[in-house]
């Protein structure tokens, strides 16, 4: 069954906060919330939605729970009338972890919210800090305890790359949504726009923006950890669109319209190398590397990039599909010549 999200965008609503790197109107590209748009909204994505998928009306880009309490009331009512009607299957919301507490996750049950995401943009106490986030790592770890212990759904969204953020501390971050019990994940490589404190601290030389290419092996590494674990991912990188790359919104940082798709071949080049690095290989034999079917073009890379790296070490190396092999895993042959 496919699943849809109907997303309703709620710029900076509910936030007490201004986190270094956050410009919500930029990133949604919503510049003010009208509450009389949201039915038209959810009509007109149910009037195209295929029929039979899994229907769920999502209250994206602010602090959801933040928000004025009967505002948050009157959108959950509006969103469960639909429920009620048979139309959408539950909703889910995004939020932040210091409002999160028993009374507001019994009012989101109540109303058909199945899944909480939650930013956990890291658990270094040290980069929170520096990013302005206004909370700290215990009070992630207990809005995740309440989500979980209660029965919604916890996704963590996670950056890569903020301010004194290493691939270690990223890492850790992972592994804490992982234990947490998420169910699933975002990555976000940092991304800096304009009108933010880290446009101010890049311009400054305080902050360096990671590359492409940075972002791409260590969110790849991040990414290896929840794979592992059984989490999905459900993005990487933020949804494009012009207004992401436009002068007047976006100063510096990887924000490519394939990121995910850089990032999944990543991790498909490190599955490669890992097992070509075990075998005593003189680089003139013939490879085969089998992965699942649909994925010959992530094994491959975006515009060949695995197969001509690759290709620099082993000559005769090529690409297949076969049936049995599970996604994120590869076959590897040595053929007669």
């Amino acid at each position: 069954m496919r699943h849809i999200n109907i997303p309703i965008f709620i710029p900076h609503l509910g936030c007490p906060n201004q986190c270094v790197f956050c410009n919500q109107r930029s990133i949604s590209g919503v510049r003010e919330f009208r509450a009389e748009q949201v039915i038209p909204i959810i009509d007109e994505a149910l009037a195209t939605a295929e029929e039979g998928a899994e229907v769920e009306i999502a209250f994206f880009g602010g602090s959801f729970t933040g928000i004025d309490r009967p505002l948050m009331i009157s959108l959950l009512e509006i969103a469960h009338s639909y429920i009620e009607k048979g139309e959408v299957s539950s909703v889910r919301c995004s939020t932040r972890p210091d409002y999160i507490d028993e009374e507001i996750i019994e009012i989101l049950k109540r109303y058909g919210v199945k899944t909480v995401e939650l930013g956990l943009q890291s658990s270094s106490d040290r980069v929170l800090e520096i990013s302005k986030r206004g909370h700290n790592f215990e009070a992630e770890r207990k809005a995740c305890d309440l989500i979980v212990k209660s029965g919604l759904a916890l996704v963590g969204q996670m950056m890569i790359g903020l301010p004194e953020s290493d691939i270690q501390s990223e890492l850790e971050t992972a592994r804490f949504i992982i234990r947490a019990g998420a169910r699933g994940a975002r990555i976000y490589p940092t991304v800096v726009f304009r009108d933010t404190e880290l446009c101010h601290m890049t311009t400054l030389g305080e902050y360096q923006p990671l590359s492409l290419d940075d972002a791409v092996q260590r969110s790849a590494r991040v990414l290896r950890l929840f794979i592992d674990a059984g989490v999905e991912v459900i993005r990487i990188g933020l949804q494009a669109s012009d207004n992401l790359v436009s002068e007047d919104t976006y100063l510096a940082g990887p924000n490519h319209a394939a990121l995910g798709e850089l990032v999944i071949g990543e991790v498909y080049y490190n599955l490669i190398c890992e097992r070509l690095s075990r075998m005593s290989l003189s680089g003139d034999e013939n490879i085969l590397v089998s992965v699942s079917r649909g994925a010959l073009s992530k094994a491959v890379g975006q515009n060949k990039r695995n197969k001509l790296r690759l290709g620099e070490r082993y000559k005769n190396l090529r690409f297949a599909e076969a049936d049995g092999i599970p996604e994120y895993q590869i076959s590897l042959e040595i053929m007669e010549k």
